[in-house]
């Protein structure tokens, strides 16, 4: 064989042994993540595609203790190793995971998907978490509320999981004069939570539902989140005003740039994804 042709074929093989590298260091990676294995206490319906999922972990002190904001999230995989690990946000506030030992979830059934397969499990069957990772949200950054007294919450589909633990975790709600959450749903059938909303009006929270393909006796916003929100006339004061979102990234995009086209500091834009 010709120096001309050994060369490509050194390149290649040189290429292929870079990347049986990369390969077996990304696995070292994973295989360092500490694993609990916890049992499924309930799945039940939530709404239309999405369910809730409790995991009991009080025999886990350790996943309890890595969980201290709203907002923070975790892997989570099956006894099957056809499955990948997948990502879910914790939807129960961290004082519950501390009180009753249990991580709660709301997770849409993908079909095809690792979510998909967990939805399908029952009572007992185990399955294996991470410890929570990421910051949650920093309202620190939106702090004290009597220096910020208008936050506005935008949520969509299963990104009203992170919110509702931010909600019952408490972010002084009740001493703030204007705290609006905006949660869009193709439908009533596919929003999640609606037995709590009492509960979290209650605490100081205005919930407004859109809905973007809603039937014919439905009398409130139509359309989607970020439309809605322009729709309304905004009296808020920019350099007392917080913006918390989660939800599908266009939402996020269009809210965030109606909100600094406002005058709203994009630092006091919170967002989990």
């Amino acid at each position: 064989m010709t120096l001309s042709r050994l060369k490509p074929l050194r390149r290649l093989s040189h290429h292929l042994h870079r990347r049986s590298l990369a390969v077996t260091a990304a696995a070292v990676r994973q295989d360092t993540t500490h694993w609990a294995q916890t049992p499924v206490v309930k799945v039940s319906p939530a709404a239309e595609s999405l369910f809730h999922i409790s995991v009991d972990i009080s025999d886990s002190p350790e996943l309890a203790t890595s969980y201290t904001k709203a907002g923070q999230y975790l892997q989570l995989r099956l006894q099957d190793p056809r499955t990948r690990p997948a990502f879910f946000a914790i939807a129960s506030p961290p004082s519950i995971t501390a009180s009753e030992g249990v991580f709660e979830f709301l997770v849409k059934s993908i079909p095809g998907s690792t979510a998909e397969l967990l939805c399908r499990l029952q009572k007992g069957d185990v399955v294996e978490l991470s410890p929570a990772m990421g910051k949650g949200f920093d309202i620190d950054r939106i702090s004290p509320p009597e220096n910020y007294h208008t936050v506005l919450i935008f949520a969509t589909g299963s990104g009203i999981s992170p919110i509702r633990s931010l909600i019952e975790a408490g972010f002084g709600a009740d001493r703030r004069s204007d705290v609006r959450l905006y949660y869009g749903a193709r439908n009533l059938h596919r929003m999640a939570y609606q037995e709590r909303f009492k509960e979290w009006e209650s605490s100081g929270v205005n919930i407004v539902p859109v809905l973007s393909q809603p039937d014919d006796s439905w009398k409130g916003e139509r359309g989607y989140v970020q439309t809605a929100f322009a729709r309304v006339k905004r009296t808020f004061s920019p350099r007392s005003t917080g913006a918390l979102l989660c939800g599908h990234k266009q939402m996020a995009e269009e809210v965030t740039s109606v909100l600094v086209s406002d005058g709203v500091s994009s630092e006091k834009i919170l967002k989990n994804f």
